[in-house]
């Protein structure tokens, strides 16, 4: 498959207006797309069903169809979540810093649909570079009329800001991340109004992830019907995989939606490291299931990976070889959830400690006879009791972990030490 959203990402000149324009044909989409009603352009991204890529992948154009019905309500926002926190997940980052045209293109091209009037770009804290790129191209844009009061004299206003939040995790779930842009802390709300009806500032907003809105040009350029050819005609469109771990070749890989996992793994990332054995793989952040050797062959699409015990979520995919102590990997996880946890919710504000506890006694040699029994009652008790789907993340690592490796586990309590690691 020809690349579309890392089309010439190693041109140093690839984040320039006029190389997008003269190499990409870059923003003849929106030209095309403001000759065509909003509604049909929100009826172009259902035909392609366009599945949002920040894990959920519920449909865009269904999105932006429930925002167009408050017709009598203004302002309307488009927000671009840039808040890529989940760990092994760096897939924006490259669209962000190498092809920024593309994001703002389909930022107008979305807000147009359903009548935003302004987008803004809520970046991570760990992003620098990524902001003075897109602050740069914002303003390339503003120049070429693709932004401001009268796009390319249509009358259509739309403008963008860049606003970097402070580098917490949970600011990556939407309702959050609107706090965090009001100003106040990144607490997330009570899950009661729909978004697209109230959001920022009260208003009717969309929250869409960076790549789900890099995908938009490329819909209206080619148009639904070949835009469902490529992967699965249930979750279509290219998709940006980011492998990391004890592969060969790590890296970012644009790939149709549907790739199988053992391709990505043996054909595109090069195989297991030193020709070890494979013993784990995390699909998509550590907030999905973690996966054995014999669960791979399964396609990289929502709903292949559902079925098969775990979640396509960001596409980012971790592999472990025979190396790995799961045991210190979940004790990793849940550090890292302890301490972004935002505190709001009791459940996972406590029981990510003592989960944690638990695990890093295990790990230590310091386990006791009971722990692993601890853990299932922990959890039920952290399970859909909060207001966010972090503490969600926690049960999925912890399940899924226990649910394979289990055995890991009994290991370190009985024998007071990691056979694997000390092998």
């Amino acid at each position: 498959m020809e690349t579309f959203l890392l089309k010439d990402i190693d041109n140093p000149s690839c984040a320039n207006i006029d190389f997008y324009i003269d190499n990409h044909g870059g923003y003849q989409s929106l030209q095309k797309a403001l000759a065509m009603s909003p509604a049909e352009v929100i009826d172009m991204a259902r035909k392609a069903n366009l599945r949002g890529r920040g894990g959920v992948g519920f449909s865009a154009g269904m999105k932006w169809y429930f925002c167009s019905l408050n017709k009598e309500v203004s302002p309307k926002y488009l927000i671009a979540n840039a808040d890529e926190g989940e760990p092994g997940t760096f897939k924006d980052r490259a669209i962000l810093e190498k092809r920024p045209h593309l994001l703002i293109e389909g930022m107008v091209i979305a807000g147009y649909s359903f009548g935003a009037e302004y987008g803004y770009i809520y970046l991570r804290g760990e992003y620098p570079k990524a902001k003075e790129i897109l602050n740069k191209a914002i303003k390339e844009a503003y120049s070429k009329g693709y932004l401001g009061d009268n796009i390319l004299g249509k009358g259509i206003r739309f403008h963008i800001t860049v606003h970097q939040g402070a580098g917490a995790y949970i600011c990556g779930e939407a309702s959050t991340l609107l706090e965090s842009l009001e100003g106040k802390r990144g607490h997330p709300r009570i899950p009661y109004y729909r978004l697209a009806n109230v959001g920022a500032w009260g208003k009717p907003t969309i929250v869409n992830n960076i790549e789900t809105l890099s995908n938009v040009p490329l819909i209206i350029k080619i148009g639904p019907e070949e835009y469902t050819k490529i992967g699965p005609s249930n979750s279509p469109g290219p998709k940006l995989y980011s492998i990391s771990g004890h592969v060969n070749k790590p890296g970012l890989y644009e790939l149709p939606m549907g790739t199988r996992l053992r391709e990505l793994i043996y054909t595109h990332a090069g195989g297991i490291k030193g020709n070890k054995k494979l013993k784990a793989v995390i699909p998509g952040g550590i907030s999905t299931a973690v996966l054995p050797p014999d669960k791979i062959d399964c396609a990289m699409d929502f709903d292949s990976m559902k079925k098969a015990g775990s979640g396509l979520g960001s596409g980012a995919v971790i592999v472990m070889d025979e190396t790995t102590c799961m045991v210190r990997v979940l004790w990793r996880e849940l550090k890292f959830y302890e301490h972004e946890s935002c505190g709001k919710c009791v459940p996972c504000r406590e029981g990510s400690g003592w989960l944690r506890n638990i695990v890093e006694r295990i790990e230590n040699g310091e386990g006791r006879g009971d722990d692993i029994e601890l853990i299932p009652d922990i959890i039920d008790n952290i399970r859909d009791k909060t207001f966010c789907p972090l503490a969600d993340g926690i049960v999925i690592s912890v399940e899924s972990t226990l649910s394979h490796f289990k055995n890991e586990f009994e290991d370190h309590i009985k024998n007071k030490e990691c056979r694997v690691v000390n092998a």
